[in-house]
């Protein structure tokens, strides 16, 4: 395979400054030639994945997914997602029924090949991907993308540096719980590896399933075994994220505002530990806010082993994840060296 280093806001996928894609010659003299597929590699707070450009036709089943996710074997990543025309899939149609701008649909898989709802990090990973094909321009507005977990919006924010980040309207979010158990502590037990004894914990709801346990500090944090998948009790219908927090305070930006800050972990179902989780930043923010009280902040840094993002509880009942994303090289993959 090659590959062509890239970076935020630089030309990318099909641009003339990248890459040339391999074609793969008809003559019979060249018969042997290798398929070759185009893929993109990026990541949003190391959060990484496999992009892939739908326009070109390329269908995604469970075994491509988990070779192009392997580490060691493919390309690498804690997801897949395919950037395709919403009218091309069922869930897209239904998103386009829900809203006619989103002609743009985030088809998002785990590294083992599972289908997920959607993925906070990896929509801004696409949206620097839908950038750089040159389906959008944030200058015209925003992107409006469909996922299985409803409509995204996504819009090119300033960062803490001034630098470009991207800000998500990630919909609305809810407490399966109910206000009972923010009040008694939780709503299940989890038990981790590390901690001597099951922890109460809380459910969040941020289109995808989260459960969120707070520790006493960062060493606690630090010496949790998230090799192994922690127990959740009750289990839910569809699995969970689990996120292991420690709320850090509060502390007052630049321009004055008061915002909370949190330290974070998490287990992913369908990948194990990675390095960062956007939605499961937004519910471990949501869930130390909830257990703060109504003076808690509305906006919460949350520090994950691959940077920081910021998440606001919005006054419509909506979250918005804000972030970095990267995109790193155009990729030509050889389809019979990966044993597809």
């Amino acid at each position: 395979m090659t590959a062509t280093a890239g970076s935020t806001g630089t030309p990318g996928p099909g641009s003339s400054s990248t890459v040339s894609s391999r074609t793969v010659p008809s003559s019979p003299a060249t018969a042997n030639a290798p398929r070759v597929l185009r893929v993109t590699k990026g990541h949003g707070t190391q959060n990484d994945f496999v992009l892939l450009d739908g326009r070109t036709g390329v269908a995604l089943d469970d075994a491509l997914v988990r070779a192009l996710a392997d580490r060691r074997a493919g390309i690498g990543g804690d997801g897949v997602i395919r950037l395709v025309a919403s009218a091309d899939l069922p869930e897209g149609a239904a998103v386009l029924a829900e809203d006619p701008a989103a002609t743009w649909f985030m088809d998002y898989r785990n590294g083992d090949g599972s289908i997920a709802e959607m993925c906070g990090n990896g929509v801004r990973v696409v949206a620097e991907y839908a950038r750089a094909l040159g389906v959008w321009d944030p200058a015209a507005g925003e992107l409006v993308l469909g996922t299985r977990a409803g409509v995204r919006r996504v819009r090119e924010v300033a960062g803490p540096a001034g630098e470009a980040w991207y800000a998500v309207d990630m919909g609305v979010w809810h407490l399966p719980g109910g206000p009972e158990a923010v009040t008694s502590g939780g709503d299940a037990e989890v038990t981790v590896a590390g901690l001597p004894v099951p922890r109460p914990a809380l459910s969040v709801d941020v289109g995808n399933p989260h459960t969120v346990l707070a520790l006493a500090g960062e060493a606690e944090l630090d010496a949790v075994d998230l090799t192994r998948a922690p127990g959740v009790d009750p289990v839910p219908p569809h699995g969970t994220n689990v996120e292991l927090v420690v709320p850090l305070g509060e502390e007052r930006t630049s321009d004055g505002t008061v915002v909370g800050r949190v330290r974070m972990r998490v287990h992913e179902r369908g990948v194990g530990e990675t390095r960062s989780c956007g939605t499961g930043a937004c519910a471990a923010a949501l869930a130390v806010r909830a257990w703060a009280g109504p003076q808690a902040p509305d906006v919460w840094l949350v520090d994950v082993p691959g940077g920081t993002v910021r998440v606001a509880a919005l006054p419509d009942g909506h979250v918005e994840l804000a972030g970095p994303a990267v995109l790193l090289a155009d990729v030509d993959v050889d389809l019979d060296a990966l044993g597809r």
